[in-house]
This record gives C-alpha cells, sequence and structure tokens, in this order.
C-alpha cells in the first residue's frame, strides 16, 4: 500500500472521518475564541482525547502546539488563508508549503479556492500545484471548494456547491470540504458528482449541541465521507461529550 493510501486510510477509517477544525483564528479573528478554547494546546489536547481523525490548523499553530500530540491525532495543515477583514473578490494564497506540512508532521494539506471569485484561475493554478506536490510526499490533499465572489448570487445553492465539488475532483483533491447544500438529496447528489473524491461537510454556525448532532447523524447517513467540525464542539458547554457522541456516530 503506497503512503498515500495508508494515509487516506488514518483519516478515513473504515471510510468516514470526523476532524477538529481550528483555522477559524486567521480566518474569523479572536472573536470566535472564549475562555479554554482560546489556546491551541486546548483544542490538541480535546482532538487527541476526544478520538478525532485529525486535527486542521494553520502552520503557525502546528509548529508550536502539535509535536506533543504526534502520535495521537493525525495533522491537516491548512496551507492559504486571508483574514475576514479585506472585503473586495476574495484570495487566498498559500502562506506555508508541503515540505513545511511535512516537517511539521502533517500527513494531509488544505488548501481553500473560492470558486467563481474574479480570481478561481490563480487559486486553482496553485491548488494544481500543491496537490502533485503534496502527492509526491505521500500527503492526502483537503480541498476547501467554496462558491464565493461577486458572480455567485448564493453560495448554499445545491448546484453550485455541486459544481465546487466537482471542481475539486477534476483538480486531483482527495477531500473536497464543502457546505451542507440545503437537503440530504441534495448532498446525495454532492457525493455522486464528486466520484473517488471523499466528500466532508463543513460544521457551519453554532447550533444546540441535539441538534448539531441529529444533523451529524444525517450527514453521514446520506453518504458524506465525514465533517469538519468546530464551534460546534470547543464552543459548547461540554465539548468533550460533544466529541464523544460524534465518535459513537461514526463507529454507530
Amino acid at each position: 500500500m503506497s503512503t498515500l493510501a495508508q494515509n487516506l486510510e488514518r483519516l478515513f477509517p473504515r471510510g468516514q472521518g470526523i476532524f477538529l477544525a481550528y483555522d477559524q483564528g486567521l480566518e474569523h479573528g479572536p472573536t470566535d475564541f472564549a475562555g479554554p478554547n482560546q489556546d491551541p494546546d486546548y483544542i490538541m489536547r480535546l482532538a487527541a482525547e476526544g478520538h478525532y481523525d485529525g486535527v486542521i490548523v494553520h502552520h503557525g499553530i502546528a509548529e508550536k502546539y502539535y509535536a506533543p500530540y504526534r502520535d495521537q491525532v493525525p495533522l491537516v495543515v491548512k496551507l492559504n488563508g486571508k483574514t475576514s477583514l479585506h472585503h473586495e473578490e476574495p484570495l487566498s494564497l498559500a502562506l506555508s508549503t508541503v515540505e513545511e506540512a511535512v516537517a511539521q508532521g502533517a500527513i494531509a494539506v488544505g488548501y481553500t479556492v473560492y470558486v467563481g471569485s474574479a480570481h478561481e484561475a490563480e487559486m486553482l493554478s496553485e491548488f494544481g500545484h500543491i496537490v502533485d506536490q503534496a502527492h509526491r510526499a505521500g500527503l492526502v490533499v483537503f480541498g476547501w471548494m467554496y462558491p464565493r465572489g461577486s458572480e455567485i448570487k448564493d453560495p448554499y445553492d445545491p448546484k453550485t456547491i455541486a459544481y465546487a465539488a466537482r471542481t475539486g475532483l477534476e483538480v486531483g483533491a482527495d477531500a473536497v470540504k464543502v457546505f451542507y447544500p440545503g437537503s440530504l438529496e441534495a448532498l446525495s447528489e454532492v457525493v455522486a458528482v464528486a466520484g473517488k473524491a471523499k466528500v466532508v461537510v463543513a460544521g457551519g454556525t453554532k447550533t444546540e449541541p441535539a441538534e448539531f448532532l441529529d444533523q451529524a447523524k444525517a450527514i453521514l447517513g446520506a453518504g458524506a465521507a465525514g465533517l469538519a467540525v468546530g464551534r460546534n464542539v470547543w464552543q459548547a458547554e461540554d465539548p468533550a461529550a460533544v466529541s464523544a457522541a460524534l465518535h459513537k456516530l461514526k463507529e454507530s
């Protein structure tokens, strides 16, 4: 089995994976954080103790906080990103490299493409090069395939999300992270058009734990390969309990 295949198996045991996302500090700013979830070490510990299939962070967090957890939870390094302070056509370019991710212990990298942006071609070109570099190193590639830009009227339109997922497959992503398209029927279509690229659904805005867990169960049952969850876990009143419930969903 190739290194890439082995890493896919680690991230998606028995075909599905649940990932703890903590890239919000760059993408949204510190307003998402309060109390212990301001501390990246707390998140790393939560990811390890919650038996997540991977933790998603930018390279600065990985470099400074991941080493003690290297044998406890797989690492996904987000290679590009932007702040929420800039409001023109979205453009997100690489801030770190595949080589740096390997040095930090990552078995996967992620990259956002704002499908539909005026800068789409620049991001797709860079992403294509990253796919090649990562696969040569045996790393799994996640594509955050997010419809965004002045030409996108509704980023949650099911057909637009399906188009974004297919774009990830076409460019070479092993997994595509997409918005929930509004219904399980629409999600099944996204999964179909994504082909062999695994569909991971973004966790979305904060909701009540019971509602969040019900939706997570339905999403996994509708054919998605996984969930990337963040605020619904580490903003919860009891993150450990939510994590345990998520783990039980995947194991059931």
